[in-house]
């Protein structure tokens, strides 16, 4: 019985610790920021030629922990499932271009925004393909869960499109266009121009977006005091031109909400 004893509070001491570093905590000298995002979004956060995480959000967040003291470790997830990881504390921060919306508002708390963008469509530079009116009967691409399916949703154009498939990444979906699976993608604006960057005359944007948005963090709902600290240190960064610096890293402007 002393023994079974023993071993019980053995095991919970080591779960104990174990929980106390897996996330953000207010004391101790190695604190953790784990932060969920989508490795197939360039240029906010994306796998480089070394495989290793880059991008302007990768870039922007390292800043803003150090800011905090927090050592940043970044946690690649199942974008369908970025609520769910939040909440269930499995990662402590939503921070991969996360556009902010009344829905999602509902789920988690949001810092500021720090990005404007737009959803887009885009097209092959060849295709007979101009106007949102252009895509009446036409195959649509999108990444699933995103805010690219909302806005979709919300067109009226919606309703004149043969077929809409739902990819798990803007990677998958932009490749099966370039082979004519589909006709055209719906698609963040910032995601759309580096692809653009990057492949010279394969793809065009249509002058109609179908949304304006804003991208913010997304921090657990009832979590206000990481939310508060968090939101400190992007204001600090935003104004001692850190910000500035990575936004013209990234996208040869700054872009940065001040």
């Amino acid at each position: 019985m002393k023994k079974f004893v023993a071993m019980f509070f053995a095991l919970a001491m080591i779960i104990s610790i174990m929980a106390g570093c897996s996330s953000a905590s207010s004391s101790g000298t190695n604190k953790k920021l784990v932060i969920g995002v989508d490795d197939q979004f360039a240029p906010m956060g994306f796998r480089d030629d070394k495989n290793e995480l880059a991008g302007f959000d990768i870039d922007y967040a390292r800043a803003a922990g150090e800011k905090m003291g927090y050592e940043v470790v970044f946690q690649p997830i199942d974008w369908n499932a970025k609520e769910s990881e939040l909440s269930s504390g499995r990662i402590d921060l939503i921070w991969n271009g996360y556009t902010i919306t009344d829905k999602r508002k509902r789920q988690v708390l949001f810092t500021k925004p720090y990005l404007k963008n737009a959803q887009v469509v885009v097209t092959l530079e060849k295709a007979n393909i101009s106007k949102l009116d252009d895509l009446t009967g036409k195959n649509i691409g999108l990444q699933s869960s995103s805010s690219a399916e909302k806005a979709l949703d919300g067109n009226p154009i919606k309703s004149k499109i043969k077929n809409v498939s739902k990819y798990k990444d803007n990677v998958i979906a932009l490749s099966d266009l370039k082979i004519g699976r589909t006709d055209a993608v719906v698609i963040d604006e910032v995601v759309a121009r580096y692809y653009m960057s990057k492949e010279k005359d394969t793809f065009k944007i249509l002058d109609e977006s179908l949304a304006p948005e804003e991208y913010g963090v997304g921090v657990k709902k009832g979590n206000e005091k990481l939310l508060n600290e968090l939101q400190k240190a992007l204001d600090e960064i935003n104004k001692d031109g850190t910000a500035a610096k990575i936004s013209k890293k990234w996208f040869g402007e700054d872009k940065v909400l001040k």
